[in-house]
């Protein structure tokens, strides 16, 4: 056994072992690359697509990570080279946060934290623009997004009216409050307003038959639920709060059932991040610490495929791939 446990570790020194993981595995994104924010799976389910922090989307091919899209038309590999400061560059190079496909016509939607809200098709390579501002009040930071693959209504955050994605410890700071929750609607083209004054709106996830959607609030540490049908439509309640901040939250391919990616504040200024499964009524199913894997920095994302979990961050240069040995 020890032969065979050393084996992985001198030929695969990013797989890492443990009692109840089978392996933890790092998808190296290309050099000079960080920040796999969000990750879309495509219709077929084969590699994910995910935004990094010089402005591209790349495609992984269950091998390797390829150049797939963009949102900006002003991007150049020249000045967008990885090092690029998203305080100042962020409008020309972009920084696409939540990722969503729409599988009946294969188009990715995007929420670019400076660009606004973007689709970009299959046989195309730059995203083209949907909206940049929802009733008269534009978009400051564009975070989270899921699709209805019902309709094709693409519902999405906005986590702050007053501080961009760079400013975001002045938002905590504040205890802003300003964030939204919005819907586009695909057959008008226009965004409404679902939920105002939330707390650092961060994710969003559709349930199974499309009467409501969970979204996260970061600042607030909790996730409420709004209802889109039934005799609860165009309501909310707090479902679960966190000691903790909340990320993204991805619903799971079979039932209604939410992984939220969760950094737990423990005392000394140690953060501790974590995958948590929940239902709903936001019942706590499942807590997994991930603070072995990821240990000088946070999470932002946490998708389920089977018994693998995919973990984005906005600060690693790797995706994060746990392949389990038991029902997850």
């Amino acid at each position: 056994m020890l032969s065979i446990v050393a084996f992985l570790f001198f030929y695969f020194p990013s797989i890492v072992l443990s009692q109840n993981v089978s392996t933890f595995q790092k998808l190296d994104l290309p050099s000079n690359s960080a920040g796999p924010e969000s990750l879309a799976f495509n219709f077929l389910g084969r590699g994910f697509y995910t935004g990094i922090s010089d402005g591209r989307i790349v495609k992984y091919d269950g091998s390797k990570f390829s150049d797939a899209y963009i949102t900006s038309p002003k991007r150049t590999s020249l000045v967008c080279d990885g090092t690029n400061n998203p305080a100042l560059l962020g409008p020309i190079c972009g920084r696409p946060q939540g990722l969503g496909f729409y599988y009946k016509e294969n188009l990715l939607y995007v929420a670019d934290a400076y660009l606004g809200l973007r689709v970009v098709g299959a046989n195309e390579r730059l995203a083209r623009s949907l909206a940049t501002s929802a009733e008269g009040v534009p978009f400051k930071y564009p975070d989270g997004l899921d699709v209805d693959q019902r309709t094709g209504d693409v519902y999405f955050t906005d986590a702050s009216a007053i501080f961009q994605m760079s400013e975001i410890q002045l938002a905590v700071l504040a205890n802003d409050t300003t964030g939204r929750l919005l819907k586009y609607n695909q057959k008008t083209q226009q965004v409404t307003v679902l939920q105002r004054k939330l707390g650092g709106a961060a994710g969003v996830a559709i349930n199974s038959d499309s009467s409501y959607v969970l979204v996260t609030e970061f600042i607030a540490q909790r996730i409420q639920k709004f209802w889109l049908r039934g005799p609860k439509a165009f309501t909310s309640q707090v479902i679960v709060t966190f000691q903790g901040r909340p990320d993204n939250i991805k619903r799971t391919t079979v039932g209604d059932f939410f992984w939220v990616a969760v950094n737990i504040q423990r005392p000394l200024g140690v953060t501790v991040p974590t995958a948590i499964k929940i239902d709903g009524n936001g019942v706590i199913l499942r807590s997994l610490p991930l603070d072995e894997y990821y240990s000088h920095t946070t999470i932002s994302e946490v998708q389920q495929r089977g018994s693998e979990l995919y973990i984005g961050s906005m600060m690693a240069d790797f995706v994060g791939l746990l392949k389990y040995n038991y029902t997850i």
